[in-house]
């Protein structure tokens, strides 16, 4: 059987670049603020679809990113759940001058598993019917030190203070409340909400005044300077179909 050549040619020519494609791949660790837990799942997929590159994500707090970092953990990205941490990084000399960014802008939520259980005013605070209520680590995670801020806004931090039980990171502080062992608390809107809608149970959105903004920053970190997978991946998180997925989960841009 004859072959046409400029079949062969062209075959040959999507075959070199495949290879040439796959031999840029590359790989990247990710620090990831564990907030950002679904929708850099969602992320994580389509980048490695979009452009070859494989970014391997943990979650957990900022803090303790910081800490792992500062102590030579192998993240060539890190993304808080802050501006100052990342910004404090930068003044260190552990980041790539002029690689950080904000990428989302994280919302406060007040959440009960149980339906019903949470007004959409965030009365249930005042009426103090409830045993416990979850929060993150104010100290280590961003999203506690907003719940602080918004019960001490409302005037009713010293009055709950005593059934404050509180998780390492956002993601402990949900999981308290999603089993029952804390009948509310303040979480990360994205770990409750999806595409316009609540996931699960009732939810009072605190209002933006009551507390700083959460201005997550991300930033290639020094090690990573030279890694095409983490230079995509900050570029690809500023691109259309990262920021859809974002704003999906409830986050806002600046």
């Amino acid at each position: 059987m004859q072959r046409h050549p400029f079949k062969i040619l062209a075959a040959t020519l999507t075959l070199s670049l495949g290879i040439a494609q796959g031999a840029r791949a590359g790989e990247v660790a990710v620090a990831v603020a564990a907030n950002f837990t679904a929708p850099m799942q969602e992320i994580v997929a389509e980048f490695a679809k979009d452009t070859g590159h494989k970014a391997v994500p943990s979650f957990g707090s900022t803090g303790q990113f910081y800490t792992q970092i500062k102590n030579g953990a192998p993240f060539g990205v890190f993304l808080a759940a802050d501006d100052t941490t990342p910004a404090k990084l930068e003044q260190e000399g552990g980041t790539v001058a002029g690689s950080r960014f904000t990428y989302a802008i994280g919302t406060l939520v007040l959440w009960s598993a149980q339906e019903g259980f949470v007004d959409g005013k965030g009365i249930v605070l005042e009426k103090n019917n409830f045993a416990h209520l979850s929060i993150a680590d104010p100290v280590k995670a961003p999203y506690g030190t907003a719940a602080v801020e918004t019960l001490k806004k409302l005037g009713l931090y010293e009055r709950l203070s005593a059934k404050i039980v509180t998780g390492n990171n956002i993601a402990q502080a949900h999981q308290f409340v999603s089993t029952g062992n804390a009948e509310l608390g303040f979480v990360a809107l994205s770990q409750v909400y999806k595409t316009g809608k609540l996931t699960s149970g009732s939810a009072w959105i605190v209002p933006a005044e009551l507390y700083e903004p959460i201005l997550q920053d991300a930033v290639l970190l020094a090690n990573a300077r030279d890694n095409d997978a983490a230079i995509a991946l900050l570029k690809y998180l500023r691109e259309p179909k990262a920021a859809a997925i974002i704003k999906s989960y409830g986050y806002q841009s600046k």
